[in-house]
């Protein structure tokens, strides 16, 4: 089992993270507990939550993937469990978060009110990782840190994260906490796969330098990787099917995103290449996504017990030069410039 640091914290986690977001609208309590268990029992000790799920949000599901969380957290050590959920930002300009009627913000008030939140559906006294879910433009980020500096001096929190951020926003964040000597953030969770490679320019760079942690998620880029999209396919159930179909325009264009003429050409390169290397496409796109040495964790997602064993091959499968040479030049040739 392949153990890493988070940043400069204290946190040693599984090169694999359980994610959680479709528990309690695709996944069914029975079958998440049985995904976290096989998690559990195969080494992840890392699991990442957040105060809106499960995904799609809505105002009459937010909060039951942590609710779900905490019962299951019950079955086993807690000392045992690295544990990290979110605070929702403000809106963030393609959906408005459904709780606190919409007015979320990452300021001292709903910092504070989110965390006793999480504390309580989880049924825990600590967090171990607190993020934001992503960043506030509005509420300036030094009020941001002071907060988390509150929760990590009262002892609520851990260590605390950034998530959908931009260099620029990670940089200036740590800067603001070391001129004013608050807590720092240790990870940003973005998104980051084979599809989606941007992460490797500038923030990279403040990662490596500054000794900060990715935590990718969407390694399978919502499954567009798996190939389920594949021959203009739109299965039901898949979450760029439902986003499709959405009357947002916004909404509709996550999914166009993701599966459009390049991705699809790209990911059948992709899914020649696992063959010729004998591994499932999502073993591949996993065990390229925890490759980099500044990736803490990839942070998975299942919406059934079925899928999940394809990812965790990737705690066996290593990518050499060569195939990683192989994987550039799909990136190159059809994504995005990589020099």
């Amino acid at each position: 089992m392949d153990f890493r640091y988070i940043g400069k914290s204290g946190l040693r986690v599984s090169s694999i993270c359980m994610g959680t977001m479709t528990f309690g609208s695709t996944t069914s309590k029975e079958e998440a507990f049985k995904i976290m268990d096989k998690a559990y029992d195969n080494g992840i000790n890392f699991y990442d939550t957040a105060e809106i799920y499960p995904v799609p949000p809505k105002a009459n599901t937010a909060g039951i993937t942590e609710q779900w969380v905490g019962e299951w957290l019950k079955t086993k050590d807690r000392d045992s469990i690295i544990l990290a959920t979110k605070v929702a930002g403000a809106a963030s300009g393609w959906f408005v978060p459904p709780i606190r009627h919409g007015l979320t913000a990452i300021d001292s008030f709903h910092i504070k009110r989110a965390v006793e939140g999480s504390l309580k559906k989880l049924d825990t006294d600590y967090i171990d990782l607190y993020q934001m879910h992503w960043p506030d433009t509005i509420v300036p980020i030094e009020e941001s840190l002071r907060a988390f500096d509150d929760l990590v001096k009262e002892g609520k929190v851990r260590y605390i994260g950034t998530s959908n951020d931009s260099a620029y926003g990670l940089t200036k964040a740590n800067e603001t906490a070391k001129n004013n000597k608050l807590a720092r953030f240790e990870s940003i969770q973005n998104n980051f796969s084979l599809l989606n490679p941007r992460f490797l320019d500038e923030l990279a760079t403040v990662c490596k330098n500054e000794d900060i942690s990715l935590l990718p998620y969407s390694p399978i880029a919502g499954g567009v990787l798996a190939g389920k999209y594949n021959n203009g396919l739109y299965p039901d159930g898949c979450r760029f099917t439902a986003y499709i179909k959405n009357k947002s325009p916004r909404v509709q264009a996550m999914a166009d995103r993701f599966v459009n003429e390049k991705t699809i050409e790209a990911t059948k390169r992709y899914m020649q290449l696992a063959k010729d290397y004998g591994i499932s496409p999502v073993t591949l796109a996993v065990a390229y996504s925890k490759h980099f040495d500044f990736v803490a964790s990839t942070i998975i997602g299942a919406r059934t017990l079925s899928q999940v064993d394809e990812s965790l091959a990737a705690f066996d499968f290593k990518i050499d030069d060569e195939l990683m040479k192989k994987i550039e030049e799909v990136q190159k040739d059809i994504l995005y410039p990589m020099g």
